[in-house]
């Protein structure tokens, strides 16, 4: 059982140190590849880098870069903690308001600044290269929040029966509106087409009333703000009741020059910071860039506002803008789009919609009398999901959103930026890593901003990057240490200054390749240089670096190695040891040139406490058995050796009962081991005691059982305890054993009289079955006798013809 705990010990022992040797490998990896020759260039390398700056930590003939390695690598060679520089990323909240808690109608009237739906509001992070920061981003749909609506109406000839309906908007829209907010605010603005040709007849009368018959429609326009933001729905009415419908010629309008201007015209329309909604109704389809060449306009829209008394006038001179260049200042200034179209165009708007984060298409009537409803579906839609939204990240820094909804649906991934199904009154939670790949050129801080798409509280993450060590500000420049001042001593080691090279900035680039450096790195009767393991710079051996980062040359001329050493179970130095040039060091315990011999006696102990049972030598964990009759891992088997309870049993009988074989002999051979009687065998000593201890059961001379035991305790003295009264067989009862025999003699009798007569009636019967079978098959008739012949003879005339 000892050995084979041994075993198990040894055998995890060596799991662990080729686990741990993986892991430094894998781990330290990066680090030594990086080639660091600073601290700062090693922290870069990578999060479980570190740098040793202790002065004496290089051994002869390493490179400045062997400072940098994993942190368990650099402990295990020698460099304390408090001499590793190991910085770590950190993040600190700079504003972090609790979201806003209130019911719909409370006494406080909160302005929309004053409301917070998401926390926290600003916070820094520092950033380490390949370490990642979390931080949880929290979101709350506040009640009552305030919105801004404005309605962006196609003024065609063909949206002639609309206007009537939208003309009583107004105060019924507030009506609804206010079952979801008391602060609610609305404003209306038209459009039609850019007022060059081909998009309208350009002739005087045409530009006078562009409709056809006795119809009195206004002229032309590109976009015209009618009403900004109000919360007077009767103003409202007032001024739409006063528009007239326009016309134009070709089919798609020029919407899109409206929207971009309702987007960037935020003081003229009265936007505020709170939801934003815009509803662009038509029933027709949309000019975008590049049409804008059919009437010679060729300039890219430059994305800024050109209203001037309510009048978009840069219509003529800029072109539509793109849908990406829409979707961009949609979300700059946080505004929802509802798309308000008839049915004939609700799939060229579906596919607007998934172009445009936070829209929504609804179908409006043929004369817009389900506007109101279909605004309201439209706004519970939109709000009810939140999408998370970053600006343009610095290069080098990825982000990763999980997402943490409602009923305990999580996301991932692109899923991990959006919740759905928010009601008012909902938390939700996104987990947000933010990690940086690489540092930037000038180590400038960046600042980012993180969103909810459609509202206008942002989270303001200030970005700071860990590029250099606390040790680097402490470097002396021209210290004594770097060779007369030809570098900066820092973090431990020489930064050279340029044209300077060597461990200690010793050699100018000049003097590399001197013949008369060379004979500094040539061992004593050797042409070598650095034993052809490694490179002569400055009259110094810099060896070269192994595929497998483990693998080190060292030594003043590069003629040590961690890797050549006596190996064992295909394990350097056995697993049992540390590689040092070229010859193992073994671990405590262990010995031998591949530390293949174990210097514990645990695998050698013998059941009776005693190594190799007292009959051989412990030599690496293996028993070397000295007397040849005994065998065995712990020279306790002997095929040829009577056993404890045989061997000792004829003195027992003679010490205990006074009989036996050596019962004349006994004061004289018998005497060696202490005598104790006991009642019964219950009495006896068990095996739970520290001394090994044998349970025996023989016969004496009378043919009767005696038990005992025999043990050996820590001294060599032989205890033995005898079971005063031995077992003797009682004889056997001759009454019951003859009456059973004459029992068993007749009922034995009696069954196979009973079987004959059973197999005689069996007989019988098959023969009298047997005999009814041949008597029902004769052919003569059992009534006559078959050879009586009659007396009488009857003969008849052949020529007899009857008549």
């Amino acid at each position: 059982m000892a050995k084979t705990n041994f075993k198990l010990l040894t055998c995890a022992g060596i799991l662990c140190c080729l686990i741990w040797n993986g892991f430094a490998q894998q781990g330290g990896s990066d680090c030594i590849k990086a080639n660091a020759k600073s601290c700062g260039e090693c922290i870069q390398a990578g999060p479980n880098c570190g740098w040793c700056k202790k002065t004496d930590f290089l051994q002869e003939g390493e490179p400045t870069s062997a400072r940098c390695d994993d942190l368990a690598a650099l402990k295990s060679k020698g460099c304390p903690m408090e001499d590793i520089e190991n910085p770590r990323g950190s993040k600190q909240l700079l504003e972090n308001r609790e979201v806003t808690n209130r019911k719909k109608g409370a006494a406080e009237k909160l302005k929309p600044e004053a409301i917070t739906q998401i926390q926290p509001q600003k916070l820094s992070l520092h950033l380490r290269v390949g370490e990642p920061q979390t931080f949880s981003l929290t979101f709350k749909r506040a009640e009552d929040y305030p919105i801004d609506l404005y309605y962006l109406m196609d003024l065609s000839y063909s949206m002639k029966d609309d206007l009537e309906n939208v003309k009583s908007l107004g105060t019924a829209l507030m009506l609804e509106m206010e079952k979801i907010t008391s602060d609610f605010r609305i404003g209306f603005g038209s459009f039609v087409e850019k007022t060059v040709m081909p998009y309208i007849s350009t002739t005087p009368a045409k530009l006078r009333n562009p409709c056809t018959g006795d119809q009195n429609c206004t002229s032309p326009f590109s976009y015209k703000n009618v009403l900004s933001l109000t919360s007077e729905g009767n103003k409202f009415n007032e001024l739409v009741g006063k528009q007239h419908i326009s016309g134009n010629l070709d089919s798609p309008e020029g919407g899109f020059d409206a929207i971009m201007q309702v987007a960037v015209c935020g003081e003229q329309i009265g936007w505020r910071n709170v939801t934003r909604l815009l509803v662009f109704s038509t029933d027709a389809g949309f000019h975008f860039a590049g049409d804008g060449k059919l009437g010679g306009i060729v300039l890219p829209n430059d994305g800024k506002c050109h209203l001037e008394n309510n009048v978009y006038t840069m219509s003529h001179y800029y072109d539509y803008p793109s849908i990406a260049h829409l979707v961009q200042k949609l979300s700059e200034n946080n505004i929802q789009t509802i798309f308000a179209v008839t049915e004939e165009f609700q799939a060229v708007y579906k596919e607007l919609k998934n172009l445009i984060p936070k829209s929504a298409v609804g179908t409006l009537s043929s004369n817009s009398s389900n506007v109101i409803q279909l605004i309201i579906d439209a706004y519970n839609s939109l709000s009810s999901e939140v999408i998370l939204e970053n600006t343009k990240l610095p290069k080098g820094v990825t982000i990763s959103y999980k997402s943490f909804c409602k009923n305990g649906v999580n996301g991932t991934q692109e899923d991990g930026r959006k919740c759905s199904n928010i009601s008012i009154g909902d938390q939700v939670t996104f987990e947000i890593n933010i990690t940086a790949n690489e540092c930037p050129k000038k180590e400038q801080n960046e600042t980012i901003k993180i969103k909810p798409l459609g509202f206008t509280e942002e989270v303001e993450i200030n970005l700071q990057f860990i590029c250099e060590c606390q040790c680097q500000s402490e470097g002396e420049p021209n210290s004594p240490a770097c060779h007369a001042g030809n570098g900066t001593f820092e973090c431990g080691a020489c930064r050279c200054n340029e044209g300077r090279i060597g461990r200690l900035c010793e050699c100018s680039t000049d003097e590399v390749n001197s013949e008369d450096m060379d004979a500094y790195c040539r061992r004593e009767n050797s042409t070598e240089i650095c034993s052809n393991n490694g490179e002569c710079i400055c009259g110094q051996c810099v060896c070269k670096k192994r595929e497998n980062t483990n693998e080190v040359y060292s030594g003043k001329y590069c003629e040590c190695d961690n890797f050549n050493c006596d190996r064992s179970n295909g394990l350097i130095c056995g697993g049992n040891g540390i590689c040092k040039c070229r010859v193992c060091e073994c671990f405590p315990n262990f010995t031998g040139s591949a530390c293949d011999c174990s210097l514990d006696t645990t695998p050698c102990m013998a059941s009776n406490g005693q190594i190799c049972n007292g009959r051989g030598t412990c030599e690496c964990g293996t028993c070397n058995c000295t007397d040849p009759k005994f065998q065995g891992p712990t020279c306790e088997t002997c095929q040829t050796c009577l056993g404890v309870c045989t061997e000792h049993k004829d003195c027992i009988q003679c010490r205990a009962f006074d009989k036996g074989e050596k019962k004349e002999t006994c004061a004289q051979e018998c005497m060696y081991f202490n005598m104790t009687r006991v009642e019964s065998r219950d009495k006896l000593p068990q095996p739970n005691q520290p001394d090994p201890l044998s349970h025996c059961k023989e016969k004496d001379v009378d043919d009767c059982w005696f038990y005992f035991t025999y043990s050996v305790n820590s001294n060599g003295e032989v205890n033995v305890h005898v079971v005063e009264t031995p077992e003797c067989p009682s004889g056997p009862d001759i009454i019951p054993i003859v009456a059973g025999v004459v029992a068993g003699i007749v009922l034995i009798g009696l069954a196979l009289l009973l079987i004959w007569k059973l197999l005689m009636i069996i007989h019988d019967r098959r023969e009298f079955a047997k005999f009814e079978k041949e008597k029902m098959n004769a052919k003569w008739d059992t009534g006559e006798n078959p050879i009586y012949k009659s007396a009488v003879t009857t003969v008849v005339n052949p020529k007899y013809e009857g008549k």
